[in-house]
């Protein structure tokens, strides 16, 4: 009797796939709650072509059933946040949260899957570019945006930043026509897949300011031109410029010292390093109090990822999102920096 019953509940939903451990159950209203929590990691575990379609905002896409899903997940999914975890019906997210549970993570289940969750009016979108979300001293949200490369979004107190602003890379596109006009453009340098003048139009309005090195302002004839070690302050957000260059026999053609920029933006507190083209340069060590660093990785033209770990542990940020990384293999980065208490985020910047 109490196999059969047993079979019913797990068969329901309400019991951990057989050999697998513990994860717990939610209904929509508890899962919307858990969802917007700084410490739970939202997880669409459907197929790519489910999850454009339209997927519950913020969630990190990896198919439960594609090859490799639990090596995937674990180089993604920080341990100590809760996953919150859904797919069409709840099937699929339920062996996943097997999986997951099984590794170590305390799972939430949504009970009923996305189809649940539309019907009880909850919002989806169809953007596929991952979102995280950091909160400032005074309280406020800032979110990036991973939207290819070395293109970031950040949203901040009703203001959009766009860092290197591209429409097309390859086979991937971004539709900037389809995003609000930018209050601030960020440019790092003039190579094609960081300075796109047909994107920076598309973001411009009459309020739009645009902060660059001296070699994009002369090439787009207007710009407030930043140098390696200047500093200012926009709207209250401080800015620093500082250098990005590769120091490795043979590549110092690539990117020579002194003439492109990393950025320092320290938004109410939140202090965000966006490094641009670079190798782990000695002056990263002058870096400090860093919340959160977007450090590129696609050798030979930025980091090895030992370049890229001996940078993290110079600067010791918070987290570090690998971006800029092409081919590069970067899910061993997350184990790399694990001891050093440094959150590894692995988004899609290929």
């Amino acid at each position: 009797m109490k196999k059969i019953i047993s079979f019913v509940l797990a068969s329901l939903g309400l019991l951990p796939a057989c050999g697998h451990k513990a994860y717990d159950n939610a209904d929509v209203e508890e899962f919307a709650r858990l969802s917007g929590q700084s410490d739970v990691a939202l997880l669409d575990v459907r197929t790519a072509k489910e999850f454009g379609e339209g997927h519950i905002p913020g969630a990190l896409n990896i198919d439960v059933k594609a090859d490799g899903f639990i090596e995937k997940a674990v180089a993604q999914l920080p341990k100590e946040k809760t996953i919150a975890v859904y797919c069409r019906s709840g099937r699929r997210s339920a062996d996943a949260a097997g999986q997951l549970a099984d590794k170590g993570y305390k799972v939430v289940n949504l009970k009923g899957g996305i189809l649940a969750w539309q019907e009880a009016k909850k919002a989806v979108t169809t953007d596929d570019y991952e979102v995280d979300e950091f909160t400032t001293k005074s309280g406020k949200t800032v979110k990036f945006h991973a939207l290819m490369h070395a293109c970031i979004r950040i949203e901040y107190d009703g203001k959009e930043f766009e860092i290197d602003p591209v429409r097309k890379l390859g086979d991937r596109t971004v539709d900037y026509a389809s995003m609000p006009k930018a209050d601030y453009i960020f440019v790092t340098h003039e190579h094609g897949d960081h300075f796109d003048q047909e994107a920076i139009k598309t973001l411009t309005s009459d309020k739009t300011r645009l902060i660059t090195n001296r070699r994009c302002a002369d090439m787009l004839g207007y710009g407030e031109v930043m140098a390696n070690g200047d500093k200012t302050v926009i709207d209250g957000i401080t800015v620093e410029a500082v250098p990005a260059y590769n120091i490795t026999e043979g590549r110092t053609q690539f990117h020579p010292k002194g003439r492109d920029n990393g950025f320092i933006l320290t938004i109410d507190g939140l202090r965000v390093y966006i490094a641009g083209d670079t190798e782990d340069i000695p002056e990263m060590s002058a870096i400090t109090d860093i919340d959160v660093a977007f450090l590129p990785c696609n050798q030979p033209y930025t980091m090895t990822t030992s370049q890229l770990v001996n940078a993290a542990k110079t600067i010791k940020p918070k987290v570090v999102f690998p971006y800029h990384y092409g081919q590069t293999d970067v899910t061993t980065l997350p184990a790399q920096l694990k001891d050093e208490g440094i959150d590894v985020r692995i988004r899609h910047y290929e």
